[in-house]
């Protein structure tokens, strides 16, 4: 019996001296968007006319981050958010409607202090996909346009417990602009501005 709870004990205290592996977490903030307009349309009632001009509006995001921690100063991520935006056609008044942007990325992350330190800053830069819903539309049929980009940008992580840390993000998304519009130029360009909680693995 003294043999097992000898042997319990020294990997207990074994896996308490091993630093953090992995952490998964919840997060949310702004989506603020640059580069709004996404084309135009012409109506049935201006034929011929220049076009409708139609933009994207600022919105909000909740998704959830599963980090891998593959080195002391690296790691890597992947996860996916729920963007809120409105689809808005710019007649006087303006008019809008919801609409979602549907975001899965993976990214690697370059840390400022080793692994298991209690705050690490980091940079971080990878690849997207948006899934563009328009209003009355759902993901779920299919009636999504899909557009695929790269993001960067940085932020900081706090171990508050040794199970639980908080984190915050900021960074830029760079996609293609979604339904191919006539009159389109440039790319849609999102920037996240979020906070979450992580556990720690």
């Amino acid at each position: 019996m003294k043999t097992i709870i000898t042997t319990l004990l020294l990997f207990g205290f074994a896996a308490t001296a091993f630093a953090q592996v992995a952490e998964i977490g919840l997060h949310g903030g702004a989506s603020r968007l640059a580069s709004k307009n996404i084309g135009q349309i012409v109506t049935a009632t201006t034929p011929g006319a220049r076009g409708l001009d139609v933009s994207l509006a600022d919105g909000w995001r909740f998704g959830f981050r599963l980090t891998v921690n593959n080195y002391r100063f690296l790691g890597s991520e992947f996860g996916y958010a729920y963007n809120r935006t409105q689809l808005r056609f710019e007649t006087t008044p303006p008019q809008q409607d919801g609409m979602a942007i549907h975001q899965g990325f993976y990214n690697f992350l370059a840390y400022a202090t080793p692994e298991g330190n209690p705050v690490r800053p980091f940079v971080t830069g990878g690849g997207h996909f948006s899934n563009f819903v328009p209003p009355g539309a759902s993901v779920t049929e299919g009636s999504g346009n899909t557009k695929f980009g790269f993001n960067y940008g940085g932020g900081i992580k706090v171990r508050i417990t040794p199970t639980l840390g908080i984190r915050f993000d900021l960074r830029e998304y760079v996609t293609g602009k979604p339904f191919d519009l006539p009159n389109v130029s440039g790319m849609l360009r999102q920037m996240e501005i979020s906070a979450g909680f992580s556990l720690l693995l």
